[in-house]
């Protein structure tokens, strides 16, 4: 009967997808999106999601999909909160183009006009920097540069400003597009300074609240004090596992909020409206357009049906075409949740995907599928795609880190004896971090701004350990060390991508 029962799912899925590759693709959201959706949470093992679809000032579909953590029967809603990452740049964005059309700031002001302390390892960048400069990423900084240092740390928001003076930046000023998130962060508290009200108020009061936003939290502390909440998830050895709750309030302005698809929109349904939620003007016309405006070049971009394009940035939006399409989005990414949000101003529709782990790419396919819908594409099923490209990636992934765990099970002893590796080391940037001798040759080291991290070392022979970190989202690495006249001099620590492309080489100081 089990088997009967998996045949008949199985043709069910196929017979519904094989409807929406038809002509009429206009009732592929009525009555294949469901289907798509459910096979795509099994095929990715996403415990929860969350999908709204707005249109010509209506929801045209709003659901929760799946559970809010995995193995508990609590299902997902419309007003189920998810962290949304960096799609709470946009709401930064938009708070300072606010503040420009009420003439309490202008966009082309330098950066130390509010915040003098502000400093950066460029002398010139220094004292050109303006506030367009951090909103768009051209600062100099390479993508997600310093964000070890500054990415779920005990570092309040001023620390980290003062800490980017620290960071060798990688491009010279305004030269190259990175990724910055202690620019954004930096952008949020010129309003505290403007205002007299820290950036996360000032959003409730102006955004959220007037929006009709009222389940929408600011900060990452907040979150585990709601009732209905999706928990984070991501994959531990292969396991789906849930994790704790991301502490980043020291970023909050690149990526704190926490939001529903009921809250979200609300916010797309104004973006779209011009900013107006029935007769009253919210968010001012000439702030949502100041953060459209192309301000720099992220890159080509190939999309996966072979159409190519530049992808521009604007003020927390990234800006490109589809289809003959201007295409106005932004994705989101924190321990366990990652996110986007789309719209396309000239049709008035609006997509926002929330999901509960961080390994998966449906986020970003489902909306290629939607917007294929609107723009009567063929359906290609992105979710396929961006699947067979993820599987093959972490298959590669996984022989790496089953190369190096079968090495560490050959119990190569290192060059020096444990305790020589032992002691505390610096980084410029970072700061401090202490190594401490575990059982037999291991080693485990311990962050100064990470108090509730720790990296577990096993030697692969030679001066080389194999690392796990206690908190999956640092990922695995292999640290050298250099060794001089016998002694260790330096380490070198490199933690995921995901949160950091650039190591960090931290010296012995004792």
């Amino acid at each position: 009967m089990k088997k009967l029962y998996l045949v008949i799912i199985v043709l069910t899925i196929v017979t519904s997808l094989s409807k929406a590759q038809g002509v009429n693709r206009s009732k592929f959201i009525s009555d294949s999106l469901d289907v798509y959706v459910s096979r795509a949470l099994t095929n990715w093992r996403i415990p929860g999601a969350a999908v709204c679809i707005v249109k010509d000032g209506k929801v045209v579909m709003m659901k929760g999909y799946g559970m809010k953590e995995l193995g508990l029967n609590n299902k997902v809603d419309e007003n189920t909160l998810f962290m949304i990452g960096s799609n709470t740049k946009a709401f930064t964005a938009t708070a300072i183009a606010m503040l420009q059309t009420q003439g309490k700031l202008s966009l082309d002001d330098k950066v130390t006009k509010y915040i003098p302390t502000f400093k950066l390892d460029n002398k010139y960048a220094n004292e050109e920097a303006d506030i367009r400069d951090l909103l768009c990423h051209r600062i100099g900084f390479r993508t997600f540069q310093g964000d070890f240092t500054f990415y779920n740390t005990d570092l309040t928001r001023d620390q980290v400003i003062e800490k980017m003076s620290h960071v060798k930046a990688a491009y010279p000023f305004r030269t190259k597009w990175g990724y910055t998130n202690s620019a954004f962060l930096t952008a949020g508290q010129i309003i505290p300074k403007v205002t007299g009200k820290p950036w996360e108020i000032f959003l409730r009061e102006n955004i959220f609240a007037p929006l009709g936003m009222m389940n929408t939290l600011a900060l990452t502390a907040d979150i585990s004090k709601s009732l209905n909440r999706a928990v984070p998830h991501t994959f531990i050895n292969g396991q789906l596992t849930a994790i704790p709750y991301c502490q980043i309030d020291g970023l909050a302005p690149a990526g704190a909020i926490s939001s529903s698809v009921n809250d979200m929109s609300k916010w797309v349904l104004a973006l779209l409206n011009d900013g107006k939620v029935g007769a009253r003007q919210v968010i001012p016309e000439a702030a949502i357009k100041a953060t459209r405006e192309p301000q720099d070049i992220v890159g080509e971009v190939t999309h996966m049906n072979g159409e190519s394009d530049y992808e521009l940035y604007g003020l927390g939006w990234f800006l490109e075409t589809y289809q003959n399409h201007n295409i106005v989005m932004h994705t989101g990414g924190v321990n366990g949740y990652v996110s986007s949000v789309t719209l396309v101003p000239k049709e008035h529709l609006g997509i926002i995907i929330l999901t509960n782990t961080d390994v998966n790419s449906f986020y970003e396919a489902l909306k290629w599928d939607i917007m294929d819908v609107y723009f009567k594409q063929p359906f290609s099923n992105y979710s396929d795609k961006y699947l067979a490209r993820s599987k093959s990636r972490q298959d590669v992934e996984q022989q790496k880190d089953k190369k190096l765990r079968d090495s560490v099970a050959l119990n190569r002893p290192p060059m020096l004896l444990a305790g020589q590796y032992t002691g505390k080391y610096a980084n410029d940037l970072y700061g401090t971090m202490t190594i401490t001798q575990g059982l037999n040759n291991d080693l485990e080291m311990r962050f100064e701004h990470h108090p509730k991290m720790f990296a577990h070392l096993q030697p692969l022979g030679g001066n080389r350990f194999y690392v796990t970190f206690s908190d999956p989202t640092f990922g695995k690495a292999v640290f050298p060390f250099t060794v001089e006249n016998g002694k260790v001099t330096s380490v070198r620590v490199k933690v995921a991508d995901f949160v950091e492309y650039d190591p960090y080489d931290f010296k012995k100081v004792q």
